[in-house]
């Protein structure tokens, strides 16, 4: 079988670093599919308006010539224990395939690149490469005694503070961005395995911007907000509307 990617989606993290490591993690995060020529077509999604939520099958690009593993240490485990890889969610996986489940916001229809599928509570890199789109069917999917294996305790939150000196510079940004910035550090992105950082700066690019924080006992402090040109603000110049929701610019 030979894979051809149908799209690209577009989102609002620049860097692998802060992306989330779960899709609806971070509510506020959002996205739009942009489709090659080869399905640049609005039969291919005729129907697709009534679904809420859709699985998205992509590739770990940014990783890809990395290999994989058998065994992997997960976030979830502290970084200090291995499972097997088809027991994790991990990147190093043999085709470098990842499944998504995000929330289709609306379809824009009026776009140069028209049909744009509008997503939010994404988890993918700007720029990632999709291959499938499947609707996510309540009925059929939705396994509310599921067992969570490892990943049981629900993931703890930090609490995220901007610092006085980028108060007002933070506040000029729009609303949902600012959300997608506060929901992303709450997560803490930095990795499960790491010495003691309680003195360093760390930046991420998330919503255009370049965003540096400190974290310590518990709290991340958001030092600096810069804007940043990355691929994702490049492509929402363009005139992207929102339908049933609302799409800020990056």
């Amino acid at each position: 079988m030979t894979l051809h990617p149908v799209a690209t989606v577009h989102t609002c993290f620049g860097g692998k670093f802060g992306v989330p490591r779960q899709p609806g993690l971070c509510p506020s995060a959002w996205g739009h599919v942009v489709f090659h020529e080869s399905c640049r077509s609005p039969e291919i999604i005729r129907g697709l308006d009534g679904f809420s939520h859709l699985w998205l099958i992509f590739g770990f690009h940014a990783t890809a010539g990395q290999g994989w593993r058998p065994t992997v240490r997960p976030p979830r485990l502290g970084g200090n224990q291995r499972v097997g890889v088809f027991a994790s969610r991990a990147i190093f996986r043999p085709n470098k395939l990842g499944l998504s489940l995000v929330r289709l916001e609306g379809i824009d229809t009026t776009a140069r690149e028209a049909p744009v599928l509008l997503l939010g509570g994404v988890d993918l890199l700007d720029g990632t490469p999709l291959y499938d789109i499947k609707p996510y069917l309540p009925y059929a999917e939705a396994v509310p005694d599921a067992a969570p294996g490892f990943a049981r305790d629900a993931i703890p939150r930090l609490k995220v503070e901007v610092a006085d000196a980028v108060m007002e510079e933070f506040a000029r940004l729009p609303a949902r961005a600012q959300a997608v910035i506060r929901e992303a550090l709450a997560l803490d992105p930095r990795p499960a395995v790491r010495t003691h950082d309680s003195d360093r700066i760390f930046g991420a690019i998330l919503c255009g911007h370049n965003v540096r924080f400190s974290i310590q006992n518990g709290v991340c402090r958001i030092l600096e907000v810069a804007a940043s040109v990355s691929v994702a603000s490049r492509h929402n110049a363009s005139n992207i509307s929102m339908t049933g929701g609302v799409m800020p610019s990056l």
